[in-house]
């Protein structure tokens, strides 16, 4: 039984982070050529926000509750924009450090090459 739930909820799991759109942006912005997207990304945050305050706002005007719903998935949206940026700030920074580190090194082999 405890098997079947594990399975079912990683298969959901699975499913959400390959069609979700937000999933998806911030996967690309983990890929190498992405990294540089990573803090303009953030900016969606700001827009997630505001949709969530907008929601809120229409809830406690007498909108249905479900709507609640909605604000909640714009604010966790907003979280991993907000969370997501920094973390690809550094590793866009770690990534530049190993490539300057292979091009220096590159570098120097190419200069002993041609002196030697």
């Amino acid at each position: 039984m405890f098997q079947r739930l594990i399975a079912f909820v990683s298969r959901i799991y699975v499913f959400f982070q390959r069609t979700m759109p937000t999933n998806i942006l911030i996967r690309a912005t983990h890929a190498r050529r992405g990294l540089k997207w990573a803090v303009p990304a953030m900016l969606l945050a700001v827009v997630y926000i505001v949709i969530a305050a907008a929601l809120a706002q229409w809830v406690a005007g007498g909108a249905p509750g479900w709507i609640n719903l909605l604000v909640l998935v714009c604010l966790w949206n907003a979280l991993k924009f907000v969370v997501n940026g920094p973390i690809t700030v550094v590793r866009m920074m770690r990534a530049r450090a190993i490539e300057r580190r292979h091009r220096d090194a590159s570098s120097v082999s190419n200069k002993t090459i041609s002196v030697g």
